[in-house]
């Protein structure tokens, strides 16, 4: 018995340290790959990187540190780290196969910041969400909705669809369709729009806006009005001209037609009439 407690006292103060100098590795290893990834951070913040470059390098750089703290933790265990990274470049292939959806993601990254179709800041539509580019991660891009929401997106379903950058460029052109009756003065109606036009501020005089009949549908005339903008006025112009035109069509006494139905009645033969007027209501 006391030669199997001898035995267990040696085996824990040989193996003992060595579990607990690797468990030191592994702590002040994560608060030195933490720190590091904090002073490239701040080293590319003064070079004036683009945010989206600072955020995928920072986290390349943590996770390549965290794998040499974790190789230097085996090697203190005693497990010989030479083999293990021919056992991990052996197995490298079938790990690669089974997660080529992740290699894609972060093929798919690294081609994003080598080319640069947005920048963080930016609103872009693509995978079938929209949103404001928060950053690039190492396998996932981070979006957030106009209703502060955060979305997800795999790199590689981002880049293989189309994507839409609707900040890229300084100014937008706002379109507007407003429909009339056949029965209001057109000349009036347009004199209406451009003054309302005229009179907005934030609307650029160059390009020209345009004014003109789109359609002669159904029911209605319709009128394309089209406006440049400075890319962040756009949707507060477009909420204020639909308004500004609603009220002003109102007091000039401009119809705006909506979708109706008449029925006529034909008299005939005794009560058929009354029985068909009985049916259309």
């Amino acid at each position: 018995m006391e030669n199997i407690v001898g035995k267990l006292s040696e085996w824990f103060a040989f193996y003992g340290l060595k579990v607990v100098a690797a468990v030191l590795i592994l702590m002040v290893g994560r608060w030195a790959a933490g720190t590091v990834k904090k002073v490239v951070n701040k080293i590319m913040t003064k070079r004036n990187l683009d945010p989206i470059i600072k955020s995928f390098v920072g986290h390349l750089v943590y996770i390549a540190l965290i794998a040499f703290v974790i190789l230097a933790a085996l090697g203190q265990l005693g497990i010989q780290t030479t083999s293990f990274i021919a056992v991990i470049g052996a197995a490298g292939l079938a790990i690669g196969l089974a997660l080529q959806g992740s290699l894609a993601n972060f093929a798919a990254g690294f081609l994003m910041i080598l080319f640069r179709p947005f920048k963080a800041g930016d609103f872009i539509e693509g995978a079938g969400v929209a949103g404001t580019v928060e950053e690039i991660q190492v396998f996932n891009t981070l979006l957030k909705t106009p209703d502060n929401k955060r979305i997800i997106v795999p790199n590689a379903k981002l880049t293989g669809d189309n994507i839409i950058n609707y900040s890229s460029k300084e100014t937008r052109r706002v379109d507007f369709v407003f429909g009339v009756g056949y029965d209001d003065d057109l000349q009036n109606v347009k004199r209406v729009l451009s003054e309302l036009v005229g009179a907005d501020q934030r609307i650029l005089t160059d390009p020209a806006p345009t004014i003109g009949v789109m359609e002669l549908a159904d029911s209605s005339v319709n009128l394309a009005v089209r406006v440049w903008v400075n890319a962040s006025d756009y949707w507060n112009v477009f909420f204020d001209m639909m308004e500004k035109v609603k009220i002003r069509f109102d007091s000039e006494g401009i119809s705006i037609p909506y979708p109706q139905q008449d029925v006529h009645i034909h008299n005939g033969a005794a009560g058929v009439g009354t029985e068909a007027y009985t049916k259309a209501i």
